[in-house]
């Protein structure tokens, strides 16, 4: 029997979690069955149980990839001396990620915020997949407290402010972004990035006391 490429296996896999995720994103993670991800990927049983388990490995899989994208976009940013600014990088991240899930969609819009949405709200009662998002949501938090504490080295940024509070900030505003894709349709990400450059140009008035 012929050997199968790692590039075909790594193709297959592929097309099983992006069908996974476009039925997650249309119908939330209960209301699918592993049947329609079989129907959506367009692939047999067989060929699908031969690299996840069921359900809750896919949703899985699907976060902790997105995850380490994500991490990986700022990790790159942290290594540069000092990073980009915060409004550059944030929006440029998330327009990486967001482009290499374009081609999913749910009734002609992105399916992206929409499985975003889906699992935060799986998180709440799935402590396993919590787990994983807490543990990559940290990875994040801690890389962008390293950015901002070299912002501060730079000189750039305030230095009475906890970079960790920046951190949180920073991801608030991210997921916030991806919320509201969720909630209001696409809207580019120069839009997050204008918004930001806009926020940190304000000064404090000047103590007239």
């Amino acid at each position: 029997m012929a050997r199968v490429s790692q590039a075909h296996l790594d193709a297959r896999r592929r097309q099983i979690l992006d069908g996974a995720a476009v039925c997650f994103a249309r119908n939330g993670f209960h209301a699918t069955s592993m049947q329609d991800v079989l129907k959506e990927a367009d692939l047999s049983a067989g060929a699908v149980y031969r690299y996840f388990s069921g359900k809750e490995e896919l949703i899985g899989a699907i976060v902790g990839e997105v995850l380490a994208q994500v991490h990986e976009g700022f990790e790159e940013a942290a290594r540069s001396s000092p990073p980009p600014p915060p409004d550059v990088l944030v929006a440029s991240v998330l327009s990486r990620v967001l482009a290499t899930k374009e081609s999913l969609t749910v009734d002609g819009r992105p399916a992206f915020p929409r499985l975003v949405v889906q699992v935060w709200t799986e998180t709440l009662r799935n402590e396993e997949l919590a787990t994983v998002l807490r543990e990559g949501y940290g990875a994040v938090r801690e890389t962008w407290t390293r950015i901002a504490g070299a912002y501060q080295d730079a000189g750039t940024m305030r230095s009475d402010v906890s970079p960790e509070y920046v951190a949180r900030t920073m991801m608030a505003a991210a997921m916030g972004f991806l919320a509201q894709q969720a909630l209001f349709g696409p809207t580019p990400t120069e839009v997050l990035g204008d918004g930001l450059r806009a926020l940190m140009s304000v000064r404090e008035e000047a103590d007239t006391r």
